[in-house]
């Protein structure tokens, strides 16, 4: 039989526990289900009944809980249920320690915030080291997180430019069928780029600051023969970039300026995998001072939690969903 116990805490600020237990108590039943406890409330009373190691777990979270939405008025309920997610993921988390962790991107936007040890690690390594290289799968915010760092670097005046890149080669996709020039068959492919400053910025702004050559998008291609000073310096996708291409983006870093290398290796659309410069730098610049190298894995995964499980599901599975030609 398994043994139960049952735990009561208070909240003290009652001002704080409709943010806490969220709408119709969602956080609450949230969880209820991570942790299979039972939990029932009266006012600013909790009950908590369950394995003995998960009630002491749902403790810690909910007083966390608490010191965090007293740290922070602006906390949202999304922030709140990444927080359970982590708790759930690693349970010796400090949450405080996580969400102070916060990039300025605008006074409108606000800020945002590390979700997670793996996002932390990145925002302290980045600020701390020239160039930073975050290897892992889609969906972990190692795009989002360089771009916010960008912009947060530009609107204080610590960089002149963002230069965004990316190669051109894309899930055996050829550029020379598609129409336009080499930028306009390329943007396609920047999106995500275009998306993360979008939601910073706003369009009207991004449109403007890309007009007076202040942000740059361009393809890896384009980096050849450029010292980028005062720049921070973004490039993605860089599994698809070859040995010879990542020797020569790492080289144009000038003075002043930061780069932000992202990408998953095990996604690699080149011919032959052994190629990529990720994967060549990954093994080459270990041990080189001011560089770091952070890795995210499926757990780190910050979109809908299907994505997390799928992502899970085709690593265990170890097929390629693309037929081979």
């Amino acid at each position: 039989m398994t043994q139960t116990t049952t735990k009561e805490l208070v909240l003290e600020n009652n001002r704080l526990i409709p943010e806490i237990f969220g709408p119709q108590d969602l956080n609450l039943k949230l969880i209820e289900k991570k942790f299979n406890v039972r939990i029932t409330t009266r006012e600013n009373q909790i009950k908590i009944r369950g394995a003995p190691d998960k009630v002491e777990q749902v403790d810690r979270l909910l007083h966390q809980l608490q010191s965090l939405t007293e740290g922070d008025p602006n906390l949202k309920n999304g922030d709140i249920k990444f927080a359970i997610r982590l708790a759930v993921d690693e349970p010796d988390v400090d949450l405080k320690s996580i969400f102070s962790e916060r990039i300025a991107v605008s006074s409108e936007r606000g800020f945002i915030s590390a979700k997670g040890t793996t996002q932390r690690m990145l925002i302290c390594g980045v600020r701390a080291n020239d160039i930073l290289m975050a290897i892992g799968p889609a969906g972990t915010g190692k795009t989002y997180l360089a771009v916010a760092l960008a912009v947060e670097g530009l609107l204080k005046h610590k960089y002149r430019k963002i230069i965004l890149v990316r190669p051109a080669v894309e899930a055996g996709e050829k550029l020379g069928y598609l129409p336009g020039d080499m930028m306009e068959k390329v943007n396609p492919y920047l999106m995500p780029l275009y998306d993360a400053l979008n939601e910073m910025l706003g369009v009207r702004k991004v449109r403007e600051l890309i007009q007076e050559g202040i942000i740059e998008i361009a393809p890896l291609a384009y980096m050849r023969g450029r010292t980028l000073n005062d720049s921070f310096i973004i490039l993605d996708e860089a599994q698809n970039s070859t040995r010879q291409q990542m020797k020569m983006f790492l080289t144009r870093l000038g003075f002043r300026s930061k780069m932000v290398v992202t990408g998953d290796i095990t996604q690699v659309d080149l011919p032959n995998e052994r190629d990529s410069g990720l994967v060549h730098a990954h093994s080459l610049l270990q041990d080189i001072s001011g560089i770091q190298f952070v890795y995210f894995s499926e757990k780190d995964v910050v979109r809908h939690d299907l994505v997390k499980q799928i992502i899970k599901a085709y690593d265990s599975n170890g097929a390629d969903p693309e037929p081979q030609s």
